[in-house]
């Protein structure tokens, strides 16, 4: 009998000294962007801190494509051991909607450890458009079905997914005009080109204090301290929440007690002011979610964005 579980206790305790141990190298931790963005920038803020935490460097590894599918596959596909994490955002969770093939699933092949924040996009004008709020957009929209256009940063984007959450929940009519990233469509909102657009807080602040924009609404029912003037489409369509949010995850097997060591520092990370304040600057909110809400947050908001990508027929190859 004891000689039978000789090889259970052995590997129970290996498992135990191994988390005791944990990070005894550098952790890599995988962006599914090019360096420079805004979920680049948030990565390295959160694995500085982590580094300062766990003692350990934290090592953000750059791998674009795909809508950063790429790097979500190769952690997928890592060893469960802690050294390899994602620095994911809501496309993450969209990506089942949109491509036919993926090796992974966001629910299943990863390991929620911990959310890190969230980032509320706004609906802008050109400020020639003769409205100043939602309830003014809505009637110039019903009043004139199909003849506004807005811009995003590409099919089955957040933003393009909201504005489609948008567009049914107010009952209009707008047509969809992707561009290949947010650098390109302000600056055709600015020249008149484009009359409509969603982007995020941190690109719209500067142009919409320079007059050059107009904003309507964030996407969040929640303000952000950056703009507190701003309202939320939440205030004109009770409920209206679509907005990128940034989280961390391992690989799926990923021991019990690292996983926890791991959120415990994200914890720290989180909640430090200097982190908390860097986020604000860019329009964000550093926020902490436990591992076993972000994993339920997962699972739903799959299910939500399936939903809203079926309906506006959003498909990658």
């Amino acid at each position: 009998m004891i000689r039978a579980l000789l090889p259970v206790l052995v590997c129970a305790l290996s498992t135990t000294v191994s988390a005791q141990q944990y990070p005894n190298k550098p952790v890599r931790m995988l962006v599914g962007i090019a360096p420079g963005g805004g979920l680049d920038s948030g990565a390295r803020l959160v694995a500085a801190k982590l580094s300062e935490v766990l003692g350990q460097q934290v090592v953000v590894e750059n791998r674009a494509g795909a809508g950063g599918t790429i790097a979500a596959a190769a952690v997928a596909a890592a060893p469960p051991d802690g050294y390899t994490l994602q620095y994911a955002a809501t496309s993450l969770l969209i990506a089942p909607s949109l491509y036919k093939k993926l090796s992974f699933d966001p629910v299943k092949s990863f390991t929620a450890v911990g959310g890190v924040g969230w980032e509320p996009l706004v609906v802008v004008v050109n400020p020639g458009l003769p409205v100043r709020t939602t309830a003014e957009l809505i009637a110039l929209l019903k009043a004139n079905p199909g003849k506004y256009n807005y811009g995003s940063p590409g099919v089955g984007s957040v933003h393009h997914l909201a504005m489609e959450m948008f567009r049914t929940q107010a009952g209009v009519n707008i047509v969809h005009v992707p561009y290949k990233g947010a650098a390109l469509y302000l600056p055709d909102l600015i020249s008149g080109v484009l009359p409509i657009a969603i982007a995020s807080v941190a690109a719209s602040h500067p142009q919409a204090k320079a007059g050059k924009l107009r904003p309507i609404a964030l996407t969040r029912p929640v303000k952000v301290a950056i703009v507190p003037d701003w309202p939320t489409l939440a205030e004109s369509l009770p409920g209206f929440d679509a907005s990128p949010s940034f989280f961390v995850v391992a690989p799926a097997g990923t021991p019990g007690d690292v996983v926890a060591r791991l959120s415990d520092a994200l914890r720290t990370a989180v909640s430090a002011d200097d982190l908390k304040r860097s986020f604000q600057a860019q329009g964000a909110t550093a926020e902490f979610v436990a591992p076993e809400a972000l994993a339920a947050i997962i699972q739903n908001d799959v299910r939500k964005w399936s939903k809203v990508a079926a309906e506006s027929g959003a498909k990658l190859e």
